[in-house]
């Protein structure tokens, strides 16, 4: 099924001439919960995974501690209903989670988990380098997103993946549970998107908010910069948990620019910014389709994945906002 962000309550472009030529191009990816296959552009979802070709890895710097569970438990509670779990059902979950001292938990790297699956045929606008048609992103249970290594990316061809890797290795244990995405289809569209205000100049983000406002629309939260999950576009508004604008990033590999390739959210949309809830999602469970991912990055932030210019094969860059 399509899914349809409504158009904008104001036309940025024709009002703000000068913001015209800063237009970008991003993919809602539109997460919906489902049953993805390897074959399939997912979010959460299994990975075409070469079985000869080792998983990634991540060793968190600090060591985990508290109430911990497993991929399966996580798995099996919320097979409980798509509306996430009872308060009876809650109960029962989180007594069965278990306190481990650190010094019980296994010592050293822990695989990542799968984040998404994006194969070129699906998602428009996906910058594959020459001789691929996909991308992979893995990410890890622990909180660490911006440490080298936390999140790694994997492009290929997918018809050289002759033999599949049917048991990929799984983290010993959870601790962060909002960091597991429950399986979903994506459902690609493009949008347009204009800068947000901490990348436009004090003279533009005072034109365009006033512009906006004048006509009984927001410019942050109804004309910029998309939520929710999506491919390219711009980053989301620049918050204090980052000292860095991104901006600022560079590839730490080569030292050369980044740009903008995958955005996480915690959310669809968020109150404030229910106009882009899809037209085709009006009469459904606001849960469900606001949350199908049932991930949280920090505080209700996003995470933004960046990836190097010039040989995108570099580590990724990645920062909370």
């Amino acid at each position: 099924m399509t899914r349809t962000t409504p158009p904008r309550p104001l036309d940025v472009a024709a009002g703000l001439p000068e913001l015209a030529g800063l237009a970008r191009t991003a993919t809602r990816l539109h997460p919906r919960r489902g049953t993805p296959t390897v074959h399939d552009s997912s979010a959460g979802g299994p990975l075409l995974w070469p079985a000869g070709e080792p998983w990634p890895e991540f060793e968190p710097e600090y060591g985990a501690y508290g109430l911990m569970t497993t991929l399966a438990d996580i798995r099996k509670a919320r097979g409980i209903g798509e509306e996430g779990l009872t308060g009876r059902e809650r109960d029962v979950f989180d007594r069965n989670r278990v306190w481990y001292p650190a010094e019980v938990l296994p010592a050293g790297p822990l695989p990542l988990i799968p984040l998404v699956q994006l194969y070129a045929r699906d998602v428009p606008g996906l910058p594959c380098p020459e001789g691929t048609d996909m991308l992979q992103v893995l990410w890890t249970t622990s909180d660490e997103f911006e440490t080298p290594g936390a999140v790694q990316l994997r492009w290929r061809q997918s018809s050289d993946v002759r033999e599949i890797l049917a048991d990929p290795p799984e983290p010993a244990y959870i601790h962060m549970i909002d960091q597991v995405p429950t399986p979903c289809v994506l459902h690609p569209e493009q949008v347009r998107e204009f800068p947000p205000v901490h990348l436009l100049t004090d003279e533009q983000a005072r034109r365009a908010e006033a512009w906006a406002e004048e006509r009984s629309a927001d410019y942050r939260r109804e004309l910029s910069v998309a939520p929710g999950w999506k491919l390219g576009g711009w980053p989301s508004h620049f918050t204090c948990c980052h000292p860095a604008g991104p901006d600022e990033l560079q590839c730490g590999e080569c030292g050369g620019p980044v740009e903008a390739l995958l955005t996480v959210d915690s959310s669809e949309w968020h109150g404030f910014s229910r106009s882009w809830s899809p037209v085709e999602d009006v009469d459904e469970h606001p849960y469900a389709v606001s949350a199908p991912t049932m991930v949280s990055v920090g505080r209700d932030w996003t995470l933004q994945i960046y990836a190097c210019v010039g040989t995108p094969s570099h580590p990724p860059r990645s920062i909370m906002q």
